[in-house]
């Protein structure tokens, strides 16, 4: 954008009209000076006028203060260093109406606090050079009022373009003359302008800002302050429904630039509000699809999917499954479609309930993994047998709910074997209801019932091997089976009651030899 002209001192002092001449050498003037922006002209003869000043403004004044109390050099010093502290940006003194010329000791001042001083002319009334700053004041609103209704223009005349979005934030990076990124709901920067204007460390350190703003789920702004620059935030989308996030090379704007950002960011709204409910018919197809696999329609599902996202995973694949609210699946469906058009990646993804399952052939193990980190997610993971998806899924579902970390592969899951997943509390009651006959006779009549079956059950019911182990004679392990029979009412000969007997063993963690003292008898 073409920076306006803005009101200063230099531009009052280019009127030739107002024959102001500047007094204070311009090479004894901090830089910049003269150019600083004027926000108003003022006149005041008070000693100490600052109660009624503002920053930015010049002051005028014909020295009757100074007439009055017949002032020393200090006073003039402590007069201009009032004025300097006040934000005061020019002095002008007008001469010939009650002393001719300037004062010598105010020229002093004002030169040694860097404070320009302007002589104004008798013939030139301190109403005239108050009236050709606000003139230019005057000007420059209407200079920026129209850049920012033909801005406005612009932007809209983007939207109408092909790749509406991306077409908005070129216009608007051109409009505002700086840079501009568009980042999507899992926090990527998916568009900008110019393009590669970023250095790595600025696009790293907004990539994890905007990611942080993302899951918060609130609709705000922030800012950015780095090496590289500084930038203005503003997330997209409804609160709890975020779309993504504008940036902006910049933290000071204007109020004609922040309208033009407003209206960017509500169109830039509008479109991904329809690309959300377009989003919802994609998410309804999905499901269908992904039914259709669950119940081995498979010719069904891959001609849908053929005609709307391409063919469907195929080789050896993997499903993957996760929990996620709602506020999250829209930003982790974005991040599943980024990754679906990355080279070498077949991935297809649906919701079922409330759960999102991934297909996943070449490079589904990193998806599964990738995945979990970017949303801090638990994901159950499993193997595709023969295209049999619905029987992947429950496996997925047991890793999800049995395994252990972030990804949780259903192989490591199984190699637990069962009772770890039937250990549940009311197993453990009904093993100790079980065992407690047993338990009971043994510390009535000081037998060892319990150790004896454990390692009996053990042995296959084998009273050589079981002998040895313990240290006793058969005959006392074939009597003490027998008493144990007794004391439980039940037949242990058949395989079944073997079985329960010794699940009961293993959930309540009944001693074996591994860990109890025996002594023969």
């Amino acid at each position: 954008m073409a920076e306006p002209h803005v009101p200063t001192l230099r531009a009052l002092l280019a009127r030739t009209e107002l024959r102001l001449r500047l007094e204070t050498p311009e090479e004894a003037l901090p830089a910049g000076a003269l150019d600083a922006e004027l926000r108003w002209v003022h006149s005041s003869d008070l000693l100490d006028p600052t109660p009624f000043l503002s920053e930015g403004l010049a002051l005028l004044t014909t020295g009757t203060q100074f007439l009055a109390t017949a002032a020393e050099p200090d006073e003039y010093v402590a007069y201009v260093e009032r004025l300097s502290s006040r934000g005061v940006v020019a002095v002008g003194f007008g001469t010939e109406v009650v002393r001719a010329g300037i004062p010598p000791e105010l020229a002093a001042a004002c030169r040694e606090a860097g404070l320009p001083l302007v002589e104004v002319p008798y013939r030139t009334p301190f109403i005239a050079v108050a009236r050709a700053n606000a003139e230019a004041i005057a000007a420059q609103a209407y200079a920026r009022r129209s850049w920012a209704l033909a801005a406005q223009r612009a932007i809209s005349l983007a939207a109408l373009r092909p790749g509406g979005l991306g077409a908005i934030v070129d216009e608007l990076a051109k409009q505002l003359g700086t840079w501009v990124g568009l980042f999507d709901a899992s926090g990527a920067l998916t568009h900008a302008h110019p393009v590669d204007a970023l250095t790595s460390e600025a696009a790293e350190a907004l990539t994890d800002e905007v990611q942080t703003l993302l899951r918060r789920g609130a609709n705000t702004g922030s800012a950015l302050h780095a090496a590289s620059g500084s930038f203005s935030l503003q997330t997209l989308g409804r609160t709890g429904r975020l779309r993504g996030a504008l940036v902006i090379a910049a933290t000071h704007l204007d109020q004609e630039e922040r309208g033009l950002v407003t209206a960017v960011v509500a169109l830039a709204g509008l479109a991904l509000e329809q690309r959300q409910r377009l989003d919802r018919g994609y998410g309804a197809l999905r499901r269908g699809v992904l039914q259709a696999l669950l119940a081995g329609d498979l010719t069904l599902a891959r001609r849908i999917a053929r005609d709307v996202w391409g063919a469907l995973p195929g080789g050896d694949r993997t499903v993957a499954v996760t929990d996620a609210a709602s506020s999250r699946r829209a930003a982790i469906f974005d991040w599943l479609d980024v990754r679906a058009d990355e080279p070498g990646v077949e991935v297809f993804y649906g919701r079922d309930d409330d759960q999102i399952v991934v297909l996943a052939g070449t490079g589904g193990e990193r998806v599964a993994a990738d995945l979990a980190e970017a949303f801090d997610l638990r994901v159950g993971v499993a193997a595709v047998p023969d295209d049999d998806l619905a029987t992947a899924l429950s496996r997925a579902r047991l890793a999800l709910e049995r395994g252990t970390g972030r990804v949780r592969r259903f192989e490591i899951v199984a190699d637990v074997g069962l009772l770890p997943h039937v250990a549940t509390p009311d197993a453990r009651r009904l093993a100790d209801a079980t065992l407690a006959p047993l338990v009971a006779h043994d510390a009535a009549h000081g037998t060892e019932l319990v150790t004896t079956l454990r390692v009996w059950l053990a042995h296959d019911g084998g009273h050589e091997a079981s002998a040895r182990l313990l240290g006793v004679h058969r005959h006392t392990v074939r009597a003490r089976v027998a008493l144990a029979e007794h004391v439980l009412g039940r037949d242990l000969s058949g395989f079944a009651a073997r079985s329960e007997l010794w699940v009961a063993m293993e959930l309540t963690g009944a001693p074996s030899i591994s860990n109890t003292s025996l002594s023969a008898e």
